[in-house]
């Protein structure tokens, strides 16, 4: 007897991620996708049951009738620490079928009292010995900063375990080995927080690398974060955080006879200098082979024993996700080979140099572009030096790769080597593990090129945190930059575990008074007061991340700060201007036209407050929700009395004027069409051309498009001539750049003190790519992908297609047009449903499968306009086809 299964749970997910080590919330949410093998198929019901890993049941949340969940929260008894629990789901479908799955998190240290280990560190006393330069040798330029060190400790266990865990962290960086063996494969472990707040660690499964007799556990240890160069300070940020690398860690060991050993940080372990002389995020990392192997062990130094500010990380660390090989390597006239890796990206190199004797240096510069003369360009790296410095040993053939820095850069000038071959050379792409979950094409190259820029400013700016550019001294994590590019980010990656790491360090940044940083993590002399569009990133990335995931957890955590930030820009503009306490006021940042800042603030001020009071409402919370909506309502008010004349003209007359008012729903009925009309004016004067900076980029093409004006958006698409998306391609442009005219023939750089050439702001038109050309949005009401909007605008492609793994199951659209006909096909998951808008020629004779679309089974007619036809479908997969007209007649009449 064969059995069809037509529901599936698939994706589990414990807060975000996939069989996560090391929880540490006492209430974890779980989480599934849905497939399903017939179309109407939907979930009624659920039922989710955990047990530990010695079988004890702990929860069951009982049959759950609520169609609409993919997410429940944990709700049995107290979660043991460091304890796996499997986790099983059972989804009912409305056919009285059951379906299921199964899988398991671990618990970390739940909480500080659960560590025993103590900061440990090298005697910084032992580093001031300086090497005497070996005869011939230059100077080295190690830019102040000290060796990184290794630290260890030998341990004998007389049976192999039955389970072993590593629990590890560190001020600064971190790489362990346990027997000669790397463990697990984070990258630039722990990550960046606010060490003075918060510090994550992490958990590795090490069962396999504990051997019965004789073992050594191992680190080595760099400045990071905590106490290298960090952000456009000159200053080493000893000034911020910390002065020298620390390690904390625990080995806990499990044996089958119920014995358990735990091998912690202590005075016990043993330090010596690394052969790595320095390493550091913005000056770059030196490897001094002569220093193999390191002098004499010494005791460690204990720091203190302070757990208080430990967390188990909610995010998956920075990985080395992807390989590029070289495009080119030249031998220049000097000696030197410019190698080009075709990509901008972050990362690093790995070389393989060979013939070398000992001392030799092997030196590696990067950088994003090449000046007029062919060599590399790195003025616009500011401070940061972005070099790694190889110098040999007694090996003659040595693999080079760097572990504690990393580098934004498409071009390397590798010194120092005779011969350089493309086989040597192997570029690694370094950024957070956000999981693919997006994917867009079309019949427009350039078009594509733009998809595929967009997607690589993000992956070379997600290193920990949202930052603003991988390459300079700067790589901080700009709140504006995040909310105006994460609608994109959304649909490109599952960024819901990263973001949700990363506000923790935007609410721990802001004050007591209720302001937020414009950075995060809280630097200082960068961590002023947030500025409109900038501090209120505090409340639109919440709101946004729960309408993209359904997961009320995001509102929950941070309702309290979005409540904070709403009142304390009102309690300091209690006329509902905010024209005060505005940090420093960034305004629509390098907008080419610029707009006034009251406009831009009090826009933001009413956007922050109404999504607060939608946030509260989502929660049950109806007192707050009724007093942010009324507050709402009375500073929109004030906007259109302030700002808005009675022609529908805005103070300022810009398009980011325009844009905020239109997207923020600030004006009144009767004015939107004059608005509209003014904005499409501004377009339209300008080339057709885009003249907005990072606040209002983002909004240009929906709102356009919202307003029936898809054919202008489709126009700024195209554009070739700065300011445009398509103007860097034609330059050479492999990611979005921070400025419009980065570069130009007449005038060549932008000036070099901020000039980045990835910078992902900019890139934020991606989610128009999606939900406009491709068609594939979701309804405005709707949370976690419930109501679908399938609705494409064809400007002049021939086809268009995406594809979204939504926290429901997948999303995906494609259209065509050619000989006549329009095709267009649709994926909907289970528990959701679409309106679809289908451009044809004659709406009553669109067909679906073969048949009338009125006949279809799971379609359901909403009615027609001249050239559309709109449907209802439930979940499953449908292609629609129908006659059209020229092209000029489709655009105009599907809007």
């Amino acid at each position: 007897m064969v059995v069809i299964v037509v529901l599936e749970p698939y994706g589990l997910r414990c807060g975000h991620r996939v069989e996560p080590l090391g929880v540490d919330e006492p209430a974890p949410a779980l989480s599934w996708r849905l497939s399903g093998g017939r179309r109407g198929v939907a979930p009624a019901a659920h039922r989710v049951r955990v047990r530990a890993q010695d079988g004890t049941h702990v929860w069951d949340s009982g049959l759950v009738t609520d169609p609409a969940a993919v997410t429940v929260t944990y709700g049995g008894t107290p979660l043991r620490p460091r304890t796996r629990y499997h986790w099983h789901v059972e989804v009912t479908d409305t056919d009285g079928e059951v379906a299921e799955a199964e899988s398991w998190f671990e618990t970390g240290m739940l909480g500080p009292s659960g560590w025993t280990a103590s900061w440990i560190t090298h005697d910084r006393s032992a580093l001031t010995v300086v090497d005497a330069p070996e005869e011939g040798e230059l100077a080295l330029a190690d830019h102040g900063l000290e060796p990184a060190i290794r630290l260890r400790r030998p341990f004998t266990t007389a049976s192999a375990p039955t389970r072993a865990r590593l629990y590890v962290t560190a001020r600064g960086l971190y790489e362990m080995e346990l027997g000669g063996v790397r463990v697990g494969d984070a990258e630039l472990a722990p990550g960046w927080t606010d060490y003075r707040d918060r510090i994550d660690y992490q958990v590795y499964d090490v069962t396999t690398l504990v051997r019965p007799g004789e073992n050594v556990l191992a680190a080595t240890i760099a400045d990071g974060w905590w106490s290298g160069f960090v952000g456009f300070d000159p200053r080493r940020s000893g000034a911020h955080y910390g002065t020298f690398p620390q390690l904390l860690a625990e080995l806990h060991i499990e044996h089958a006879d119920g014995t358990t050993e735990v091998i912690a940080t202590d005075d016990g372990w043993q330090t010596a200098r690394s052969p790595v002389r320095y390493a550091d995020l913005l000056m770059g990392e030196c490897h001094d082979l002569r220093r193999e192997p390191p002098g004499d062990w010494l005791p460690a130094q204990v720091i203190d024993a302070d757990h208080s500010l430990l967390t188990a990380s909610v995010t998956e660390p920075v990985r080395a996700l992807q390989e590029l090989a070289p495009r080119s390597v030249t031998r220049q006239a000097d000696g030197k080979h410019l190698v080009d890796f075709g990509q901008n990206f972050a990362g690093r190199v790995r070389l393989t140099a060979r013939g070398l004797t000992r001392g030799a240096r092997v030196v590696i510069r990067h950088g994003e572009a090449l000046d007029s003369g062919g060599l590399l360009y790195t003025d616009n790296l500011r401070t940061a030096a972005a070099t790694d410095v190889l110098i040999a040993g007694e090996d003659a053939d040595v693999i080079f790769e760097p572990r504690f820095t990393y580098h934004g850069f498409r071009y390397a000038e590798v010194s120092g080597l005779a011969e350089l071959e493309a086989a040597d050379l192997t570029g690694v792409v370094l950024h957070s593990d956000t999981p693919w979950a997006g994917d867009f094409a079309c019949s427009d190259p350039d078009v594509e090129r733009l998809y595929r820029a967009i997607g690589w400013g993000q992956r070379g700016n997600f290193v920990s945190v949202p930052t603003d550019c991988p390459q300079r001294d700067e790589r901080l994590g700009w709140l504006a930059d995040a909310q105006v590019f994460l609608p994109t980010a959304c649909l490109n990656a599952d960024v819901a575990a990263f973001f949700r790491g990363w506000l923790r360090e935007v609410r721990g940044a802001q004050a007591p008074d209720g302001a937020f940083t414009n950075v995060a993590p809280r630097l200082a002399g960068v961590a002023d007061e947030g500025a409109p569009g900038w501090g209120d990133a505090g409340v639109l990335v919440p709101w946004h991340l729960y309408r993209v995931y359904g997961d009320e957890g995001f509102l929950a955590d941070n309702l309290g700060a979005m409540c904070a930030w709403v009142d304390f820009v009102h309690r300091h503009n209690p006329d509902l201007v905010w024209s005060r306490r505005v940090g420093p006021h960034f305004a629509d940042w390098l907008a080419p036209t610029p707009t006034p800042r009251d406009v831009v603030a009090t826009a933001y001020f009413a956007r922050s407050t109404e999504l607060t009071a939608r946030a509260a409402e989502v929660l049950g919370r109806s007192e707050e929700a009724e007093r942010y909506g009324t507050l709402a309502a009375h500073i929109r008010k004030t906007f259109t009395e302030r700002f808005v004349g009675a022609d529908g003209r805005i103070e300022g007359d810009t398009q980011t004027a325009y844009l905020l008012a239109l997207a923020f729903d600030l004006l009144p009925a009767a004015l939107i069409p004059r608005a509209v009309e003014r904005l499409v004016e501004l377009v339209e004067q300008a080339g057709p051309g885009v003249t907005t900076g990072f606040l209002g980029v983002g909004l240009i093409a929906p709102v356009l498009d919202a307003h029936g004006h898809a054919d202008l958006a489709h126009a700024l698409l195209r554009r070739t001539d700065p300011p445009s998306w398509l103007y860097p391609l034609r330059h050479g442009a492999t990611t979005i750049w921070e400025r419009w005219d980065g570069y130009s023939d007449e005038r060549g750089f932008q000036a070099a003190a901020m000039n980045s050439f990835n910078h992902y702001a900019l890139g934020s038109i991606g989610e128009w790519l999606y939900e406009g050309v491709a068609g594939l949005a979701q309804a405005p009401g709707s949370a976690g992908y419930r109501e679908l909007v399938i609705r494409p605008r064809l400007g002049e492609l021939t086809w268009a297609r995406a594809t979204y793994e939504s926290v429901r199951g997948t999303v995906a659209t494609a259209w065509t047009r050619e000989d006549g006909g329009f095709a267009l096909e649709v994926t909907v998951p289970p528990g959701a449903t679409a309106t679809v808008h289908i451009p044809a020629a004659d709406p009553a004779a669109v067909r679906e499968g073969g048949v009338p679309a009125a006949e279809a089974a799971g379609v359901r007619i909403l009615g027609s306009e001249p050239g559309t036809l709109r449907c209802h479908v439930t979940s499953g997969d449908y292609r629609f086809t129908a006659d059209y007209r020229r092209t000029a007649d489709l655009n105009e009449e599907d809007t």
